[in-house]
């Protein structure tokens, strides 16, 4: 596994914003749907290129196609909330969905959803604002590997050094790519300093 941490000037200061409590989720939404933007770009830096020849208004020319298909999948729900900025940075990519909850007791996640397109050959890309022990993740890259993908990538604001280590230990091929790497979880696994309950905070619920 890999972790890029995007130490970007302006991604620093978007999770500035995103982490304050006084934050309304209106505003909330728009900085979710900005930094993914600039996770995504950082994300896709090095995927798989195909040589393809155009006309430019003034000649002919070659250029590059990305060579492998898409799939985005956001983790339900609070992954929802990444999903439009990246649709609209690949429109031809796929969608799927898995819906994963966490017991507040046992901190453990279970599968309550799952809708996939094809995988085979395709680079996933994982839209999960928070790794935090990395067990929403597992589940999230088990069924995806099971389908077929080839390549799979985790988008996140904030990860936890718990959840990167222990992905890095069972999924050594998986990239992360994450704004932040905070300081550790909490008795409840939570993330300190963290930015709460990244769902609650989006949806206002």
């Amino acid at each position: 596994m890999s972790l890029t941490l995007v130490e970007h000037a302006l991604a620093l200061h978007i999770l500035t914003q995103l982490r304050s409590e006084t934050t309304p989720y209106e505003q909330y939404r728009l900085l979710t749907r900005n930094l993914t933007q600039i996770l995504l770009t950082e994300a896709t830096r090095y995927l798989s290129l195909s040589p393809k020849t155009i006309r430019t208004p003034m000649e002919d020319m070659l250029g590059a196609e990305l060579a492998k298909p898409i799939v985005v999948v956001p983790i339900l729900r609070a992954g929802l909330g990444m999903l439009s900025a990246v649709t609209e940075m690949l429109p031809n990519a796929r969608i799927g969905y898995i819906g994963l909850q966490r017991d507040e007791e046992t901190a453990l996640a279970s599968a309550y959803y799952c809708k996939l397109p094809n995988l085979a050959g395709a680079t996933a890309i994982v839209l999960d604002p928070m790794l935090a022990t990395g067990g929403s993740a597992e589940q999230a890259i088990v069924r995806l590997m099971a389908e077929g993908a080839e390549q799979i990538i985790l988008i996140c604001a904030v990860a936890a050094p718990e959840g990167v280590a222990y992905l890095t230990e069972h999924f050594p091929d998986v990239h992360i790519v994450a704004g932040a790497v905070d300081r550790c979880l909490n008795a409840q696994k939570y993330i300190l300093p963290g930015l709460g309950d990244f769902g609650d905070r989006l949806f206002d619920s």
